[in-house]
């Protein structure tokens, strides 16, 4: 494991150029750049300027960044996404293997990239000091991010969509319209609705898909449409929140996250208690939470709950990474991602009790089974089933549908913060000398140009494509590539050490043996299990034919060859004649003068704890 590691940093840094990146009061970085080394001109391994390394803008307080980080890991995914997860793949029996996959995979994965950005105090790609020929795994994570955060944020459009429809005096998908189909049931039908149940659908999905969407049902058979003005314009609301929300840094983020990590719980809170009044609400949590033990035998339920993991905890994308840059250099992480580990368990549970309180009363409204409210996870049961319950509270339906929308409108403003933080982050470590809300403006733009694809009649077939592809496979690729270029190649022994200085902590075996062993190869075994399960994908009856599914693929091989791309391009740049053509491959494998903390002070203490730690380990 640490045969590479152990030949030491290599001083000479191959021509790299340490940029120090300092951020002033607004969050933007301010012009000091560190002196460039020379190709082939070793650096004094115990010299340090002060100001070499300018300090990095930080957390106003503890609080603000564990707010923040609530507000990143929790959002949509534990509300519309996990209760459906949960109840197609075995109900209750889904929390074991979550809370496996949480324990042994999601927790020490989010601990070990606190420990990374914090430790090196840089984004996803800087930190790369500790193993440069793995660098592309910090721009593949960008890349990744940028796929995600695009149709994430069109999500939020809808929710604001919703959320300015529900002041209407009745809810528009309430009653049938004149875009109703003869098949058509409204709120005011009640009762067994199971005859001629093939042809019957409820007015709050062909509102969502007629009048909102007004999805093509010949999906890219009809070429692609116009975008739609009223979802560009929620589009464009959503990501002034967000670039509002970044414009200075850290400084802005953090004020943000006491409204986006605390507001939706109020509103949950206030929904169970309203849902669980409501008849019919007890059958519905049961049904959620009844365990049907033989899914535990599926192999296809622990990959559910590994990618559900994945997407609800953040992990992979490097937003983790870069909001513990943000930390004083002996934060304890330790004690922070024990906390938000189970805070977005506890969210994923107090969630679907809360949705399936109010689907058990719409199944008993209807007369028919769960199975047949619950439409499918994701946008389906929060556009569809969730509102076509709303709408038939007796009392202010309204005001429980704005509450319900403005609550998913903010979960998704603290996850998009996150993701589009990751672009702004790299940009200003590359460039030091770069605004930060100039910066933040110009990814806002950028992003806001790239959704309105999303807005257009085929936007969710569109948003169907890049959510498998662009955040699936390939952010589980890199992390496995993540793992073994820090646990094998810098060395676990290496990783530790680095923990006891910065923390004073010295970690049990069972951090050793989940970091080492266990989580690369389970994550392995899903993705050859994720490559040999694979179909071709559906929206709704289209099946999308080999344009749309190479467009696909090639997010996520893009994002994959960023690893090899920038090994190469690193080699060239770095190349040194007087070396062999293996030592200079070698180089790239051994961290660099820069991998240590970037206040002078602690670097000093950082040298000089390695020099005592190497000489115990050598008598």
């Amino acid at each position: 494991m640490d045969t590479v590691s152990t030949l030491g940093p290599d001083p000479v840094g191959k021509g790299h150029v340490n940029h120090g990146l300092a951020l002033d009061e607004g969050g933007g970085p301010d012009s000091h750049i560190s002196g460039a080394k020379v190709l082939g001109q070793p650096s004094p391994v115990g010299e340090v300027q002060e100001d070499a390394y300018p300090k990095r803008a930080q957390w106003t307080n503890q609080r603000e960044f564990l707010l923040s980080c609530i507000a990143m890991s929790v959002g949509v995914g534990n509300i519309w996404r996990f209760p459906f997860i949960a109840y197609d793949n075995g109900g209750g029996a889904f929390l074991i293997p979550y809370i496996l996959v949480l324990m042994f995979i999601g927790k020490p994965l989010y601990y070990m990239e606190f420990v990374l950005g914090q430790f090196a105090s840089c984004g996803p790609v800087k930190i790369w000091e500790i193993c440069p020929a793995f660098r592309g795994v910090g721009y593949g994570q960008a890349i990744a991010a940028w796929t995600v955060l695009t149709f994430y944020v069109s999500l939020m459009g809808l929710c604001a969509y919703y959320f300015f429809a529900s002041f209407s005096s009745v809810l528009p998908w309430a009653t049938c319209g004149p875009w109703a189909s003869a098949g058509c049931f409204d709120t005011n039908m009640t009762g067994n609705l199971t005859s001629n149940s093939s042809t019957r659908v409820s007015a709050a999905e062909e509102y969502f898909k007629k009048v909102v969407l007004k999805v093509d049902p010949q999906g890219f058979d009809n070429g692609l449409g116009s975008p739609d003005m009223h979802l560009a314009l929620c589009l464009l609301l959503s990501w002034i929140f967000v670039f509002l929300s970044q414009v200075k840094g850290v400084k802005s983020t953090g004020k943000a996250a006491y409204f986006t990590a605390i507001f939706p719980y109020v509103v949950l809170l206030i929904m169970l208690i309203r849902g669980l009044t409501l008849p019919g609400a007890f059958k519905g949590v049961l049904y959620f939470i009844t365990p049907r033990w033989k899914k535990l035998l599926d192999p296809g339920v622990w990959y559910a709950a590994v990618d559900q993991c994945f997407f609800s905890l953040s992990v992979g994308f490097g937003m983790v990474t870069i909001f513990s840059s943000y930390n004083p250099f002996r934060q304890n992480v330790y004690r922070d991602a024990a906390i938000i580990s189970f805070m977005d368990t506890f969210t994923c549970i107090f969630g679907g009790v809360t949705i399936f309180s109010i689907l058990g009363h719409l199944a008993e409204l209807l007369g028919v089974e769960i199975d047949e409210v619950v439409r499918g996870g994701g946008t389906p049961l929060a556009f569809v089933s969730y509102p076509d319950a709303l709408a038939r509270f007796e009392y202010v339906p309204q005001l429980f549908s704005a509450l319900f929308f403005f609550m998913l409108f903010t979960l998704g403003v603290g996850s998009a913060i996150g993701y589009n933080q990751v672009a702004i982050t790299i940009i200003c470590d590359e460039f030091p000398n770069a605004t930060q809300w100039k910066v933040a403006l110009v990814a806002s733009l950028a992003g806001l140009s790239t959704g309105i694809i999303y807005t257009i009649p085929q936007g969710q077939h569109i948003l169907t494509i890049v959510n498998y592809y662009g955040g699936g496979m390939p952010v589980i690729f890199l992390m496995i590539c993540e793992l073994i270029a820090i646990m094998w190649i810098y060395g676990i022994k290496n990783f530790l050490r680095d923990i006891e200085f910065m923390l004073n902590r010295k970690m049990s075996i069972y951090w050793k043996a989940c970091w080492v062993f266990f989580i690369p190869l389970f994550l392995i075994l899903v993705f050859i299990y994720g490559q040999i399960t694979s179909e071709r994908l559906n929206y709704g009856d289209y099946v999308f034919g080999d344009a749309p599914t190479y467009f696909g693929m090639a997010i996520a091989i893009i994002a994959c060859l960023m690893l090899p791309l920038n090994f190469f391009i690193l080699l060239i740049k770095r190349w040194d004649k007087d070396c062999s053509v293996w030592q200079n491959i070698a180089h790239l494998f051994k961290p660099t003068s820069n991998w240590c903390p970037k206040d002078p002070k602690l670097r000093q203490e950082y040298l000089q704890f390695k020099q005592n730690h190497e000489q115990s380990v050598s008598m």
